[in-house]
């Protein structure tokens, strides 16, 4: 199952690769459903090994969100290629 993710993942940044902000942005616009239904299958197999493993992921992902937002939450703000 962590192999699916892997692939489901690999599939998502096929859609990226080699792209630049610009082309991403046009890119996204064209690819919205596609990008959509990819992300969708990361999503599963994540919920899928979740379960499998017994992990409470709603906590695990308040927790990690809980770090993110007292350790980042200035840290994009001043980034040129966000802009």
């Amino acid at each position: 199952m962590a192999l699916s993710l892997v692939l489901e993942a690999g599939e998502v940044m096929e859609h990226f690769q080699w792209k630049n902000k610009e082309e991403i942005e046009k890119y996204v616009v064209e690819a919205k459903s596609e990008i959509g239904e990819e992300l969708a299958d990361v999503l599963f197999v994540t919920l899928c090994l979740a379960n499998q493993t017994g992990v409470d992921l709603q906590a695990a992902f308040d927790k990690k969100m809980k770090v993110k937002t007292e350790r980042d939450f200035d840290r994009h703000q001043n980034n040129e290629k966000l802009k």
